[in-house]
């Protein structure tokens, strides 16, 4: 298992990590399989979405901040934070990407990223890759 950090600067945010999460794989030779993205924090979710018009992450945290999950004078929590807690919940912890000849395998429009619902902060990633990588190919 691999670790990756990425630094938040807002509250809330859309931090494509996708050129991060390639140059693990590379890094390690991954060839073929499957790679296991996992978020260890409460507050903190996963997302396969579009990366080239960044309006798209504008109009979904507007979207998730004003409409589906607003702030609530009846949210208990005692950190005050429950709708991050909610967002988090709504979105995923965990993201799985197919990995061919050591690119990861999106769609043409897609990005990987951390979605930061109580930052700014600093965030982990956990990455487990499941397949064939070049050292692996050698020893056969």
């Amino acid at each position: 298992m691999h670790t990756i950090t990425i630094s938040t600067q807002r509250t809330t945010e859309f931090v494509d990590i996708t050129a991060v999460v390639q140059a693990e794989v590379e890094k390690w030779g991954a060839e073929d399989g499957v790679l296991y993205l996992f978020c260890p924090h409460t507050t903190a979710a996963l997302t396969l979405n579009e990366n080239w018009d960044p309006d798209v992450q504008r109009d979904m945290l507007l979207s998730v901040n004003e409409h589906i999950v607003p702030r609530d004078p009846r949210h208990r929590h005692g950190e005050g934070n429950s709708p991050a807690h909610i967002k988090t919940s709504l979105f995923g912890s965990h993201a799985l990407v197919f990995v061919e000849n050591g690119r990861l395998q999106l769609g043409r429009w897609q990005g990987v990223y951390l979605v930061e619902f109580d930052g700014p902060r600093r965030r982990k990633v956990w990455l487990k890759f499941l397949g064939r990588t070049a050292e692996l190919r050698e020893e056969a």
